[in-house]
């Protein structure tokens, strides 16, 4: 079977002429008219007839012309697919992420991704929310992790529903309590994490009206945990960041639940390379079975 010969029958017909299907697929008019010929003397069938006033199909064309389109149009299908396979072969994927997805969830992400597509390279970028929003309105990332909701402007997958929990040292007079009371939050030095304008902490002061002693506000989450195991203070952190930690720390959950929405935002999924694109199903496949 000689696909070129198929197109050049196809698109003669789709045309109508030989002039203007030697012009789509780059060939000569002579090249067009000869595969079409020869297609006719294989097969032993007239297949076109030739006027003055253009081509026509015959009647033995007209019972083969579907036929042989759908042939082309699985030809060009397989081709785009061999590219694809081809594409995501190397490459790099940029993403944009804070510190507890880039030490708990991408690692074990990046590991299994990488066992079917070991050519692909990741550079990963640590920030805050505000300077992930940034990285990926100017095309600095493909797409980041974020607390949603995000930006109108962006397009975004939910991942997660992580728990806010107080945190405090281990000698703490509620050390042993079930829940950490809201009202507690104002009695000791309080160490506030922020990661950029979105601050879920601070909307939990807001919602319950109260206002903390905040002593020290960064947006490392490290350095909160190793002032409260010094007894500089308490916290609210993701549970998260939370897993595997080296701190002498206590985590409780407050007596009113609150959460954050980790989520994946993009200006557009459709624009993203195909390697980004495989990524994110694999980042939505393990979520969605919890083998992160």
């Amino acid at each position: 079977m000689n696909i070129q010969k198929y197109i050049a029958f196809v698109k003669a017909v789709e045309y109508g002429s030989f002039t203007k299907a030697a012009q789509s697929l780059n060939y000569t008019q002579s090249g067009i008219s000869r595969m079409i010929s020869d297609l006719e003397t294989e097969w032993g069938v007239s297949l076109l007839e030739r006027g003055r006033g253009g081509i026509s199909l015959t009647s033995d064309g007209l019972k083969l012309f579907p036929q042989l389109k759908r042939i082309c149009n699985e030809h060009e299908i397989l081709m785009m697919q061999l590219e694809d396979l081809h594409d995501i072969q190397s490459g790099m994927i940029r993403i944009g992420t804070f510190s507890s997805v880039a030490t708990h969830w991408l690692p074990n992400m990046i590991k299994f991704f990488r066992k079917d597509y070991p050519n692909i390279d990741f550079e990963l970028l640590l920030g805050d929310y505000t300077e992930i929003e940034n990285w990926i309105i100017e095309g600095r990332v493909d797409f980041g992790f974020l607390r949603l909701p995000s930006k109108e402007q962006f397009e975004t997958i939910f991942l997660e529903q992580d728990r806010l929990l107080a945190v405090i040292p281990e000698d703490h007079p509620l050390a042993n309590c079930e829940k950490f009371p809201i009202s507690e939050l104002l009695n000791r030095p309080f160490l506030l994490l922020e990661k950029g304008a979105k601050a879920e902490i601070s909307e939990i002061f807001e919602k319950h009206q109260i206002s903390p002693q905040v002593h020290f506000t960064t947006w490392d989450d490290y350095a909160i945990m190793s002032m409260v195991e010094n007894g500089l203070g308490i916290s609210i952190l993701p549970e998260l960041i939370l897993q595997r930690i080296p701190y002498q720390i206590i985590a409780k959950e407050l007596e009113i639940p609150a959460y954050r929405n980790i989520g994946i935002a993009m200006r557009e999924q459709k624009s993203l390379s195909l390697a980004a694109k495989k990524f994110l199903e694999y980042v939505s496949f393990r979520k969605k079975t919890k083998k992160v």
